[in-house]
């Protein structure tokens, strides 16, 4: 059987169902609940043939912190991943059931750690359905052996709020927040509670709905001219949210839309909207 590339981030529905049933496909599930929604996704009992629970808010999140969602230590990334049967020639397909929401955090943590083998399904498990491709019953363990996979590369990724405060003064730098424009500007309340409104001072507003239509990626040209009424041209583009997961997806536009010195505000909005004395604009 030939090797199986990526073509992109982004993968379609059709691709996958094509490749389904190679050797070297690894795919993950990547779904954690809306913040912002007490609504459930449909389908919840279903799920890609084959696929792996890849659990956010556990395994693949540092427990020692009180902050949701920090990225893990390399070794526990690299543990937990092996516990998933991935080796390290995996080609992996992550999605979520919203459509792209969470599945983009997943696809990040990968590349940030070295390895550059995944993509995220396009639409997600909601294009699966919609497709009318098969499905399987969560409760179904797929059977796989522990794997090899290996960190490849773990080099500064991430910037926390010392980091920031730096930021904030740079004309070389701009920070992108990826939340409501309600919440930006203090208008909607911050989910949660201990939070205050507002946002960073240096920082955009580019709420991730704005690049995304019906669940699925804009096309590259609409994202090159949705970025192009911003001024971050050869700049450092610092992305933020709530708590790390939709700042996922504004970098990953980012980058299909060509940018390439992205880096996250890991802490994001969790942490900068509980601090004492540091600068909040509305």
């Amino acid at each position: 059987m030939t090797t199986l590339q990526l073509p992109t981030p982004l993968v379609s529905v059709n691709w996958l169902s094509e490749h389904l049933d190679h050797p070297d496909l690894v795919i993950l599930d990547a779904s954690i609940k809306k913040v912002t929604s007490s609504e459930d996704s449909s389908n919840e009992d279903l799920k890609i043939p084959g696929a792996r629970f890849f659990d956010i808010k556990k395994s693949f999140s540092d427990q020692d912190t009180d902050l949701p969602n920090m990225l893990p230590s390399p070794d526990n990334f690299e543990e937990n991943c092996r516990k998933l049967g991935i080796n390290a020639n995996s080609k992996i397909i992550v999605y979520d059931t919203i459509g792209i929401y969470s599945s983009p955090r997943a696809w990040w943590m990968f590349t940030v750690m070295g390895y550059k083998d995944i993509a995220i399904l396009d639409g997600g498990f909601p294009a699966w359905i919609d497709n009318e491709s098969p499905t399987e019953n969560k409760q179904i363990t797929p059977e796989f052996q522990l794997g090899d996979f290996k960190i490849n590369d773990h080099s500064k990724c991430t910037l926390d709020a010392k980091d920031i405060l730096s930021e904030t003064n740079s004309s070389k730098s701009i920070i992108l927040d990826a939340r409501s424009h309600g919440r930006y500007k203090a208008l909607a309340p911050e989910p949660r509670s201990d939070l205050k409104g507002g946002h960073i001072p240096n920082s955009i507003s580019l709420p991730y709905t704005k690049v995304l239509e019906n669940g699925k990626m804009r096309s590259t040209n609409e994202l090159i001219k949705l970025f192009a009424d911003f001024d971050i041209e050869n700049k450092k583009l610092i992305f933020s949210c709530g708590s790390g997961i939709t700042a996922c997806i504004i970098l990953l536009a980012a980058k299909l839309s060509g940018y390439t010195d992205l880096w996250i505000y890991d802490g994001s909005w969790s942490e900068w909207g509980q601090l004492d004395g540091v600068p909040i604009e509305c």
